[in-house]
């Protein structure tokens, strides 16, 4: 008889405001989640120094050491971020460029969903394409459905708790996590026992 192992899940954040939407969401994820599957945050991409070769040749810095071993580690990253100028925020862009450097490379291989709102209609749709293109050049696996773009996000969090409110778009964010859950089972072995 096959049994699913539990799956830990991580969560990497594009935004480093205190009041952000996108944070509201990534700290909803935990608790939505389907049965089986833990979700934990990674650290703040804003201790990362800008990607420069000459600081990589001194050494790279502990913070993006400290969260390559654990997206390596995890069954699959949950990358949540706005969007800014049509595109990826500057300090996602830069987290990923020093995660792109650690060898082993802990993005290759690993399922990988996007999560992208915005007070705009399309929910940031222009950023997560972006970020598809730079996540493609390092192998990762982007789960391609449900799309998880979350449009007008202001009407859906609580604007005294900061807090995800909405019921359909829990609901909806709980559905993608059960598909990347799947893609997980699906390229890790470890996942069946």
């Amino acid at each position: 008889m096959t049994t699913t192992s539990p799956l830990h899940f991580v969560t990497l954040l594009g935004s480093l405001r205190k009041a952000s939407f996108n944070a509201a969401v990534a700290r909803a994820l935990p608790d939505i989640a389907p049965e089986g599957i833990a979700i934990t945050p990674l650290g703040s991409i804003g201790t990362f120094p800008h990607y420069s070769q000459d600081v990589q040749e001194e050494g790279f810095p502990a913070p993006v050491l400290t969260m390559a071993q654990q997206i390596a580690t995890a069954d699959a990253v949950v990358i949540v971020t706005p969007e800014y100028n049509y595109s990826v925020p500057g300090v996602l862009k830069n987290a990923i460029d020093w995660l792109s450097r650690v060898s082993p490379q802990p993005l290759a291989g690993k399922p990988v969903a996007l999560v992208t709102a915005s007070p705009g209609m399309i929910g940031g749709a222009r950023a997560q394409y972006h970020l598809r293109q730079s996540l493609v050049f390092l192998d990762a696996y982007v789960l391609n459905r449900p799309e998880a773009m979350i449009g007008q996000v202001t009407g859906k969090v609580d604007a005294q708790t900061l807090e995800l409110s909405d019921v359909a778009t829990r609901e909806f964010l709980a559905r993608q996590l059960d598909a990347l859950a799947a893609l997980a089972r699906t390229l890790s072995p470890r996942a069946i026992t």
